[in-house]
């Protein structure tokens, strides 16, 4: 048995209702709201083999038909052949509102996924690309008391990190300066992660500039090179959490909390990410997503690019029932405008 025009009408409609009210979806509401020009007992029948076929489900003997995960594949499979060469008529907009007043990337990052949140009315997320991988541009000392000294290390990417370091020796105040200019011009271009495998030779170097030869900066530059070490691999940024709540599927109290936590864990976030393929557009439904909290979700992500490479992806966690056609266009669009933002303002390339 296939899917007929007559069927995919039908299907689609049910998709359709059901993703509007979450109730059961009957024959006779088919027929009266969309006009297929069919009667209700022809609805019924190809109801029945929308069933017979792993379509539809009857959650209750006498309740009407949902549709199951197969259904909102094909559905979804249906729709992004149609809209993915589709430009979101609001992407400028959305750009201009990403954009504003940041000129950081964990700004940038921190608006999308606000007005992800509020476009979709879903749970939203985005992983900032890996801190490890980011590159150095910068480094400023800057005294707080005799004996402590903050550390600002400002990347590539407008991201500023900072390290308290704890002096056993005050350093002057008027030598700290010459030790940020001997420090960025040692560390600039090279990657986090990279300053391990050059930290012997940048001590040495270091100790043999006059400017910045102290005792109490040699003593301060293996704890520097650790606390490096430690930074996070993968940052991500959340938004409209609790959104589930407002959703009939997860009236379950406990249902609600498990989805919560498993939200806000970032190290779960990162994992469920790294299963998902480099397609520049991911869609898992229900039962395709390995995490059981997910069982009755979707998550549709997008990839963002640096110079062509992908650094990190942006994406909405909802009910298999999630309005789609909307969903799919905003996160692309998003993540376009991300992509857009990204390249021309942190682009090393550009900034030669």
């Amino acid at each position: 048995m296939s899917l007929d025009k007559r069927k995919i009408k039908i299907l689609k409609a049910i998709i359709s209702s059901y993703i509007d009210n979450a109730e059961a979806v009957g024959s006779r509401t088919i027929s009266k709201k969309y006009k297929l020009g069919v009667s209700p007992a022809t609805i019924r029948n190809e109801m029945s083999d929308l069933e017979d076929m792993g379509y539809l489900v009857q959650p209750h003997t006498s309740s009407g038909r949902i549709p199951t995960d197969k259904a909102y594949r094909y559905y979804v499979d249906d729709l992004w052949r149609k809209v993915k060469t589709t430009k979101n008529p609001n992407l400028d907009q959305l750009r201009e509102i990403i954009e504003d007043k940041s000129n950081e990337l964990d700004e940038i990052f921190k608006n999308s996924v606000r007005i992800l949140s509020q476009f979709t009315k879903y749970t939203s997320f985005v992983v900032a690309p890996q801190l490890k991988q980011s590159i150095i541009k910068r480094i400023q000392l800057v005294p707080v008391s005799e004996y402590k000294v903050l550390m600002l290390i400002i990347l590539q990417t407008n991201v500023v990190k900072q390290v308290m370091l704890i002096l056993n020796s005050p350093i002057p105040y008027t030598q700290l300066d010459k030790i940020s200019e001997s420090l960025s011009e040692k560390m600039y271009g090279h990657k986090l992660e990279d300053i391990d495998k050059i930290k012997d030779n940048l001590i040495k170097e270091l100790y043999y500039t006059k400017e910045a030869h102290s005792d109490a900066l040699m003593e301060l530059l293996p704890y520097l090179m650790e606390q490096i070490a430690k930074f996070e691999d993968v940052n991500v940024f959340s938004d409209g959490i609790t959104n589930i709540l407002e959703l009939p599927e997860y009236n379950d109290v406990v249902k609600a909390r498990e989805f919560i936590s498993f939200i806000e864990d970032k190290s779960s976030v990162a994992k469920l990410l790294q299963h998902t393929s480099e397609n520049d557009l991911d869609i898992c439904i229900g039962s395709e997503n390995k995490n059981l909290e997910l069982k009755d979700c979707s998550l549709i992500t997008a990839t963002y690019k640096l110079n062509g490479k992908l650094i990190g992806r942006i994406g909405v966690i909802g009910p298999t029932r999630m309005d789609y056609n909307n969903v799919i266009s905003t996160v692309k669009s998003i993540s376009d405008a991300i992509s857009e933002i990204i390249n021309q303002n942190f682009s090393v390339e550009n900034k030669e």
